[in-house]
């Protein structure tokens, strides 16, 4: 029985440690460019476990107004680098930089943005988001 019990444990643990694992990945980013645009906040998601930022850009080649999706941190870690969920709201202009999607859709990985009152917010790596304030 007891050989049982630890067996199933043992499996449980190690289902659910490979899909935290995954879902922690950033390969999707491409971490050796940054972009930087000044756009007018649309949404802003205060949610577990990701927040989201979701910014109209004008789009350099039209000039027709695009959204973009940026992936932020969770709303824990956002606290700690100084934003809460009403730091901005629709309508805000905001100038975000954030490393792009390899794929080249709009959207990426936040780095920083500078909030409507001229505060920025920093993310500096997964290790220690607070490097700089």
């Amino acid at each position: 029985m007891n050989l049982q019990v630890v067996s199933l444990t043992a499996v449980a643990v190690a289902a659910f440690t490979a899909s935290a694992l995954a879902h922690h990945s950033f390969a999707m980013f491409d971490q050796q460019q940054t972009v930087t645009l000044q756009g007018t906040v649309k949404e802003f998601e205060w949610v577990n476990p990701h927040a989201w930022l979701r910014v109209m850009v004008n789009d350099e080649k039209t000039g027709a107004p695009a959204l973009w999706a940026l992936e932020l941190s969770s709303p824990s870690r956002l606290v700690t680098m100084g934003m809460r969920a009403d730091s901005v709201k629709a309508g805000d202009a905001v100038s975000v930089t954030f490393h792009p999607m390899k794929n080249g859709s709009r959207g990426g990985q936040f780095i920083q943005a500078v909030l409507p009152d001229g505060k920025k917010v920093m993310r500096a790596n997964a290790r220690d988001e607070n490097d700089e304030r």
